[in-house]
């Protein structure tokens, strides 16, 4: 990698979405689909392509990810996530059930096969946690009602995906679905295990850094956070997720701190999660895509609205609780696109990749935009 040239490129592309931010700003819409463009434009096949700067690029928008749902986790304690989750498993089963449909159904009609079918209906059931995080943060609705429904209805997501994941990924390759559905199971004990002991954790973590400076406890944190991320991948369990984990594990006026702190990283990061989002895709390879993209994103968005809606009246919500619940959890991500990865290298279908991409970018933008008008 040549340091001078990967310089220039990060430089410019943080200028642009510096710029790109600030006309979100002026006309009043998330920086979400401004970002994902500026993926497009300087990704493969892009008007601008970069070269020398992705491979720092890629490991910010992990970094990205981790800081968003790290952070995302600070603002509840273990106890308010297990009674939410305990009050929500019923969401949870709905959620499965209405997602995996539109998936599943055009994977039949394209012909890919039960498996490349079951594989994308994996797409379209799972949700964004690195998007969702980021629209909460950025429309100040951390503290709504329902944002404990929603980050309820994304932890029993990603329980959901510990399993499924290694089970499709074993499959594809050709082995048993026995080994990988125990390597899955293994995965969400583990979380659960997490969640039930976070408490004790947080309160030593507290005790150890009550009354260190700043640096220390910023230095502690990060490498808590990356370090608790990479085990959680290891396991096949999200990074996001063991981020988020984390966070909760944190209180008090550690958390406190530590919000402070992380900020200005979370939000710089999370630009580069965006931008490397669209880096992938070149623009021409959507076009062919195009119109089967559309119809399961209309499709997809519909059942997770309605999932979305019948979760919050459930718990007593009124309607433009509801709503914002039922938007909010609509954009797709990073885990839709891993999933067409493993089905990519698998040989499921060389349309797969460009389908998906187009998909979760038309969701990502559209939900993104849509959840800004519902106050």
């Amino acid at each position: 990698m040549e340091i001078d040239l990967a310089l220039i490129e990060l430089g410019i592309i943080m200028l642009t979405l510096a710029v790109l931010g600030r006309l979100a700003v002026r006309v009043g819409l998330p920086t979400i689909p401004f970002f994902l463009l500026a993926g497009l434009f300087f990704g493969n096949g892009g008007v601008i392509p970069v070269e020398e700067a992705q491979p720092f690029i890629e490991i910010g928008a992990s970094l990205g990810v981790i800081f968003l749902l790290f952070m995302l986790g600070l603002e509840y304690t273990p106890r308010e996530l297990n009674d939410s989750m305990k009050r929500n498993v019923g969401a949870g089963v709905i959620d499965i059930f209405l997602n995996f449909v539109p998936g599943v159904v055009l994977g039949l009609i394209l012909e890919w096969g039960i498996l490349g079918a079951v594989v994308l209906g994996g797409v379209t059931y799972v949700s964004s946690s690195g998007i969702i995080a980021k629209l909460l943060t950025d429309l100040g609705r951390l503290g709504n009602r329902e944002t404990p429904l929603i980050l309820s209805l994304l932890v029993i997501e990603d329980l959901v995906m510990a399993i499924f994941l290694p089970v499709v990924a074993v499959v594809l390759a050709g082995g048993s679905a026995v080994s990988g559905a125990i390597s899955g199971t293994v995965a969400a004990a583990i979380v659960l295990i997490v969640l039930t002991t976070s408490r004790k954790f947080g309160g030593v973590l507290e005790r150890l850094l009550g009354h260190v400076s700043n640096e220390l406890m910023l230095i502690t944190l990060l490498g808590l956070a990356t370090l608790v991320a990479g085990l959680a991948e290891y396991i096949h369990v999200s990074y996001a997720i063991g981020a988020f984990l984390l966070g909760i594990a944190i209180s008090g006026q550690i958390a406190e701190r530590a919000r402070e702190m992380l900020q200005p990283l979370r939000d710089s990061f999370a630009a580069l999660f965006f931008v490397y989002f669209g880096f992938e895709v070149a623009p021409s390879s959507l076009v062919n895509v195009a119109i089967p993209a559309l119809c399961l994103a209309v499709a997809s968005a519909l059942t997770k609205f309605l999932t979305g809606w019948w979760s919050a009246k459930r718990i007593g919500l009124s309607s433009k609780g509801a709503t914002r619940t039922a938007l909010t959890l609509i954009p797709r991500g990073e885990f839709s696109i891993v999933l067409a990865g493993i089905g990519v290298s698998n040989g499921i279908n060389s349309n797969l990749g460009p389908l998906v991409v187009a998909y979760v970018l038309i969701l990502a933008i559209g939900g993104s935009i849509a959840v800004r008008f519902v106050k």
